[in-house]
């Protein structure tokens, strides 16, 4: 059984940052993709930024240069690291688990709870 359980998140000005960690309960958590996703009020839940086994990364556009994502293996424990953020980041952001590297919601069946970020101007 997979169990996701992120923190980090919170309330920060524009401009600010926040690093969102993901503990997973995985036996082998080293052979899975992870990812981010986040869904704001109203719009659809969207990929943000995901990482292969071996470290490879994808983000999507609207992140690209400010948020990082990086896995420890020896933690089962993936980060989100977000730099510079602005208004339009707010959301819950959730943390994913899959096996197809990719953004695309379908291929993710391992879901947490969801951490809020909240970014005002």
């Amino acid at each position: 059984q997979v169990q996701l359980v992120e923190s980090g998140g919170g309330s920060v000005q524009s401009g600010g940052s926040l690093r969102l960690s993901c503990a997973a309960s995985i036996y082998t958590y080293s052979t899975y993709y992870m990812a981010w996703f986040r869904q704001a009020p109203g719009k659809e839940r969207e990929g943000v930024a995901a990482i292969d086994t071996s470290g490879g990364t994808i983000y999507a556009d609207s992140v690209k240069g400010r948020f990082t994502i990086s896995r420890d293996n020896t933690k089962n424990t993936v980060y989100l690291q977000m730099n510079s953020l602005e208004p339009e980041d707010t959301a819950l952001y959730y943390c994913a688990a899959g096996r197809v590297f990719s953004l695309r919601l379908g291929y993710y069946n391992n879901w947490g709870q969801g951490t809020q970020v909240t970014v005002s101007s």
